[in-house]
């Protein structure tokens, strides 16, 4: 189905997307037990310190993934059902009508409805990605901001409605996920990141994996870097962020081996019973942040790769940080990347990003990670 990895093909797909404006990258891919693992560039812009493949990352909304399975165990266990209101199990934070509306499966697909927080906890953000008006001023401003859940929740829930509960396509939206981190404390008793922590990551054997309580990234890792759509030239180094903005939504920190492991073991049935991994892979149309309309599951996005079949997994991003996993469906072929730059592209006059070299390299690279 497909070709054997080609080490030399792969080293030069990822130099190529470091020559395209990328500081630096790394990456795993695997086929069956051949594995590659490779680095280009620098982890460090002022002292060229380069990047190396075994470092910790923050992977963005790849987190959704953790949370998504962390919730469907308790679903397994009995304790969610998946097609009940928010409102039986959050019924103050999501009160009313909606909350009777809007279940636990909408939050996580992103029909709900519910609106993006972020323009209202960064205001400078405004609208995503129609950002010509918008400054880099408020990522500054925040760097150590501890934001509690609750008060996040509030801005995406009392925000005008984006859908109506289980329409299609629904609209990407955080706020789902946040909902997502109260529904696991109040049915478990710990809080999301610990029972995340215990049922999901040590359970997949996770060892450089975790949910931050502090705004450092511990142990060998990059400096990320935000461009801002080329309004923060040079881009910024904003590797010290406190995560409490994104908590169970986006706050991970893994390596691109512990990604390959667990999404391998999540398609495998070995973190979620098969039954609630087959309702991971029902797909319904969601806008994207970026205004594209994609397939996406219960956590999981798929990816179809021409010849070779169906991908599924996960992107993130964060303020400099980038990765992206994804492993076949029959869990033989896998890939996992981590980039130290964020919104490389320029901003037509009407807001949209533009076209950038990075853009085509990085493309070639997933081809070459995913099907040789």
């Amino acid at each position: 189905m497909n070709s054997p990895l080609d080490p030399a093909e792969l080293d030069a797909a990822l130099e190529n997307v470091h020559r395209a404006g990328m500081p630096g990258l790394f990456a795993e891919v695997r086929d069956g037990d051949q594995v590659w693992r490779g680095a280009a560039g620098v982890a460090d812009a002022a002292t060229g310190r380069p990047v190396t493949a075994g470092m910790r990352h923050r992977v963005g909304s790849i987190t959704k993934t953790f949370t998504a399975a962390a919730v469907l165990q308790q679903a397994d266990s009995g304790r969610i059902a998946l097609d009940a209101p928010i409102g039986r199990y959050l019924p103050d934070l999501v009160p009313g009508g909606r909350g009777d509306a809007i279940t636990v499966r909408m939050l996580i697909n992103h029909t709900s409805g519910l609106a993006e927080y972020l323009p209202h906890a960064y205001p400078s953000l405004k609208a995503f990605p129609a950002l010509a008006d918008t400054g880099p001023q408020s990522l500054d401003d925040n760097r150590f901001t501890r934001f509690h859940p609750a008060e996040l929740i509030e801005m995406g829930v009392t925000a005008p409605a984006v859908g109506a509960p289980g329409g299609t396509p629904g609209v990407y939206s955080n706020t789902n996920y946040l909902l997502l981190g109260e529904l696991l404390e109040r049915v478990t008793g710990m809080t999301a990141e610990r029972c995340i922590t215990r049922n999901v990551i040590e359970r997949a054997g996770l060892r450089e994996t975790e949910l931050p309580a502090g705004p450092y990234v511990g142990g060998p890792h990059s400096q990320i870097y935000e461009a801002w759509f080329g309004m923060i030239d040079p881009p910024r180094d904003y590797s010290v962020y406190d995560m409490s903005w994104v908590g169970p939504a986006g706050s991970l920190i893994s390596t691109v081996t512990d990604l390959n492991r667990f999404f391998g073991m999540l398609l495998a049935g070995e973190i979620v019973s098969p039954s609630s991994l087959a309702q991971m892979q029902r797909t319904v149309p969601v806008v994207s942040q970026e205004g594209r309309t994609i397939d996406y599951g219960l956590g999981l996005h798929p990816m179809e790769i021409p010849g070779q079949g169906t991908f599924w997994g996960h992107g993130g991003t964060v303020w400099g940080a980038g990765a992206l996993a994804m492993t076949r469906a029959d869990g033989t072929r896998q890939m996992a990347v981590a980039v130290n730059l964020q919104r490389w592209n320029g901003l037509d006059s009407s807001g949209r990003p533009q076209p950038h070299p990075l853009d085509d390299a990085l493309a070639a690279f997933y081809r070459a990670a995913m099907s040789g």
